[in-house]
């Protein structure tokens, strides 16, 4: 990755500074406690999944009776069901999404000096320190920055070198544990919604087959039988539609996982390079 040169912003010039985390995070713009580095809070993509739901079905009831909006109204209690997870899952990617592109903008900035000969060592750690704060509001928000942070404080504390490289795969190995618990809920939906719609399968053929009793009562009057009919292709179309939405859904939402997991490795990758070349690429043994 091509790592270009950015200053950051003098602590007495009034500027903001270049990464404004209070401002970018949306979680902490509405008021929620916000997910570490890009984990969501779930309660508030819970919240926001609720009133898209309501959204959506404001904006479908004007076409009441015809197949879309019937296929979501007149199917059964699983479809309101299915809606509110899938919003739930499309809520927490893309607020996943929005954080890992404001914690990629961390490789773009040196918070090294640029001078070829400098060298890191515990004597010429708080430069270095000084600058990611004046470069950040929030630095331990940003996953690079706190990596980067806790293995220079250890090397001023203790003062060993040797030390940092393996505090820095340590850090990287945490947070790729956090990386994959971050998306358990998700998965979840994945595997909940499906099911939902089987739910709703079985609740459908139910209703066809008692209709269908209803068929053989009324074997003698075609008007009673007609109408009978109509109950059981209403439940056939309940037991098939409940598990075509749903279906189409939990695709959808495995397909934007993959993309987006696949996105957050190589964030991952390219923070570890980020630290070989600009840290532990610069540590020196001073006597």
């Amino acid at each position: 990755m091509n790592y270009s040169a950015v200053s950051s912003p003098s602590p007495h010039d009034g500027s903001r500074p270049v990464l404004d985390w209070g401002r970018s995070d949306i979680e902490n713009r509405c008021g929620f406690r916000p997910g570490r580095f890009t984990n969501v809070n779930v309660v508030f993509a819970g919240i926001v999944a609720l009133l898209l739901s309501i959204g959506f079905y404001a904006a479908i009831s004007p076409f009441d009776g015809t197949w879309f909006a019937d296929m979501f109204t007149k199917r059964g209690p699983t479809q309101y069901a299915t809606v509110l997870l899938s919003w739930w899952a499309v809520v927490i990617l893309i607020v996943k999404w929005g954080k890992l592109r404001f914690q990629r903008k961390a490789l773009e900035i040196h918070i090294m000096p640029q001078d070829p000969g400098f060298i890191l060592s515990a004597a010429t750690v708080d430069p270095v320190l000084t600058r990611i704060y004046q470069t950040a509001d929030n630095p331990r928000a940003i996953l690079l920055y706190n990596r980067i942070i806790n293995a220079l404080s250890n090397l001023r504390n203790l003062g060993q070198v040797t030390e940092v490289d393996s505090l820095i795969r340590s850090h990287a190995d945490q947070d790729e544990a956090a990386l994959n618990t971050s998306y358990s809920l998700v998965q979840g939906f994945v595997w909940a919604i499906p099911v939902l719609g089987f739910i709703g399968t079985v609740l459908g053929l139910s209703e066809a087959i008692g209709q269908f009793s209803g068929v053989l009562d009324a074997a003698s009057d075609v008007e009673r039988i007609t109408q009978a009919l109509k109950g059981v292709t209403a439940g056939l179309a309940t037991a098939f539609e409940t598990t075509l939405v749903a279906l189409v859904a939990a695709l959808l939402i495995q397909l934007a996982v993959v993309f987006l997991r696949k996105q957050e490795d190589e964030f991952l990758d390219e923070a570890m390079d980020y630290c070989h070349r600009f840290v532990v690429g610069r540590l020196r043994i001073l006597p």
